[in-house]
């Protein structure tokens, strides 16, 4: 089975989140039925990524980088998972997601990356969980379609 982690945007529009699942199962199916999804089943890309390798046949790994993590949505998938690792950390902070990041990646194959490819605001976010897949050799497969757009959290 390949396992393969995901890092991406949470704050998608809702055009870019249809945009993203076409996509996401477009990168996935080569590897499908036999794959093994690592998530931190945040809203927006995570949550996209594990409902697709749960609807393609995968099993699902859960990383829960918090104690005071998830909404009602993540709670239905972290029910689905077939493992859950939960990190130390009583509150999310950069500091737990860049733990998180470096859970999955090694223990991944391969990273999915649901990134509109801009610099890295701080630590533990997208950008920097590609640089680290990057700097360890693995194989990345960045997810962006034409018309994909974050929304403005400003």
């Amino acid at each position: 089975m390949t396992r393969i982690a995901v890092t991406g945007h949470r704050n998608l529009s809702p055009r870019t989140t249809v945009l993203i699942d076409i996509a996401v199962r477009e990168a996935l199916r080569p590897y499908a039925p036999d794959i093994v999804g690592i998530s931190c089943l945040a809203s927006g890309a995570d949550q996209i990524f594990a409902s697709a390798v749960i609807d393609l046949g995968g099993v699902l790994e859960a990383v829960v980088p918090a104690r005071q993590y998830g909404e009602a949505s993540f709670r239905e998938l972290l029910a689905r998972a077939v493992t859950v690792r939960r990190l130390p950390y009583d509150l999310p902070s950069p500091a737990a997601y860049a733990a998180a990041n470096e859970v999955m990646l090694a223990s991944a194959d391969v990273l999915v990356a649901i990134w509109d490819g801009l610099p890295a605001q701080g630590i533990g976010g997208t950008a920097e969980a590609v640089a680290d897949a990057v700097r360890r050799e693995m194989p990345v497969h960045i997810v962006w379609p034409p018309g994909a757009a974050r929304l403005d959290t400003t």
